[in-house]
């Protein structure tokens, strides 16, 4: 019997998924790259109950960060990235990418994590998977229990992370892709950082990365 749900919010000028994955029975939850409009993801964190504990983040891009902040002040938690990303995430004018952006913004995590990292939160141990490609430091969190994969923008359903932004880089991110995740067990669950969720054994079928 699995012990945790997930809600997604599409938030941002981007479209970007911002997951609030919750304990069934004791409501505690984990928010993973929370994109924008904070009040958003608090009025769902509210209206289900639920308690929030930590918030991680797959990468440093300006669309995946901007509610950082307001829901750290608010619930008191800490924020936990790639220590390989630590650069881009303190730099706003690196993580806005485009020179349109205006929302630019520093965030500095409360702890920077080395690949193979482990934490636990909702009664689950919770690997962060180091997966450059997308940037230098992007990465993912894998739940082995409940086999839950978040992956940010790295792994998408039936297709991949751009890898012309700075930091990018088609070798690098078909290793891991290829070497890393598509090692995992066949139904694991991947939520990812755009579109729908998908499965690892899905992508190995039909993924532009799967093997010929």
């Amino acid at each position: 019997m699995k012990k945790l749900e997930f809600l997604v919010q599409v938030l941002g000028m981007v479209g970007t998924n911002t997951y609030t994955c919750f304990h069934k029975e004791n409501r505690e939850c984990i928010i993973v790259d929370p994109a924008d409009e904070a009040s958003e993801i608090m009025k769902q964190i509210s209206q289900n109950h639920l308690l929030p504990k930590a918030i991680f983040l797959t990468h440093g891009h300006f669309d995946h960060i901007q509610a950082v902040d307001e829901l750290r002040k608010e619930y008191g938690i800490k924020v936990y990235a790639s220590a390989e990303e630590k650069s881009l995430l303190e730099d706003p004018n690196a993580n806005a990418i485009w020179d349109f952006v205006h929302q630019r913004k520093k965030v500095v995590a409360d702890e920077y994590l080395k690949d193979g990292a482990k934490v636990f939160f909702l009664d689950c141990e919770w690997v962060m998977m180091a997966t450059p490609g997308h940037t230098k430091g992007s990465c993912c969190y894998y739940c082995e229990s409940e086999d839950i994969l978040f992956s940010g923008d790295t792994l998408f359903r039936e297709s991949y992370g751009r890898v012309d932004l700075p930091g990018g880089s088609q070798i690098e991110i078909e290793d891991s892709i290829r070497g890393k995740l598509f090692q995992l067990p066949e139904r694991t669950l991947v939520l990812p950082g755009h579109g729908g969720a998908t499965t690892i054994e899905y992508e190995k079928l039909h993924n532009p990365l799967a093997a010929n």
